[in-house]
C-alpha cells in the first residue's frame, strides 16, 4: 500500500484517485469543458472518497484532528444541505431547547445518513450545554 504522505497533493501526485460524484477525472476539468457547458455545479461537489484520501494524508504527517474533520466532511457529503444548515442553527447557542433536542438530532444523523461521527459530535455537544446550562434561555 502507498504512504498517504506520497499521495500530496492528490491533484498533482495521485489524479488517478479523484473524481467527482458524477465520474469526471481532474483531468476533464478545462476552461474549454466549463465554457462548453460540460461542467456543471453537481459536477463540483467533492466525493467522501476523496475526503477520506485527505484525511490520511492528514494522519499520516499527524495532524489527526484535521484527519477527523475531513472524516466527518465526507459523512456529511450524503447530507442534504437543509438538513446541514437546520443542524447547525439548532447548534447554535440558545436554538435548540433542551439536550433531548440534540439527541433525537444525532439520531437522525445516524439512523438516516450513516453519519456517527457528526452524530458523536452533536451527542457530545448535548452533553456540554447540559451541563452548562446553556438551555436556560439568558437573555
Amino acid at each position: 500500500m502507498t504512504d498517504p504522505r506520497d499521495l500530496y497533493p492528490l491533484s498533482e501526485k495521485a489524479p488517478h484517485l479523484v473524481r467527482s460524484q458524477t465520474g469526471l477525472t481532474l483531468a476533464d476539468f478545462t476552461v474549454d469543458a466549463v465554457l462548453e457547458g460540460r461542467i456543471s455545479a453537481a459536477d463540483l461537489a467533492i466525493t467522501p472518497e476523496a475526503l477520506r484520501l485527505q484525511a490520511d494524508v492528514a494522519r499520516a504527517v499527524g495532524r489527526d484532528r484535521l484527519a477527523e474533520n475531513f472524516e466527518r466532511a465526507a459523512e456529511l457529503v450524503a447530507v442534504p444541505q437543509e438538513m446541514l444548515l437546520d443542524t447547525y442553527e439548532l447548534l447554535r447557542p440558545g436554538r435548540a431547547k433542551s439536550a433531548n433536542e440534540l439527541r433525537e438530532r444525532a439520531g437522525l444523523m445516524r439512523r438516516d445518513y450513516g453519519a456517527t461521527r457528526i452524530a458523536a459530535l452533536i451527542e457530545e455537544a448535548a452533553d456540554v450545554c447540559e451541563r452548562r446550562g446553556l438551555f436556560t434561555k439568558r437573555f
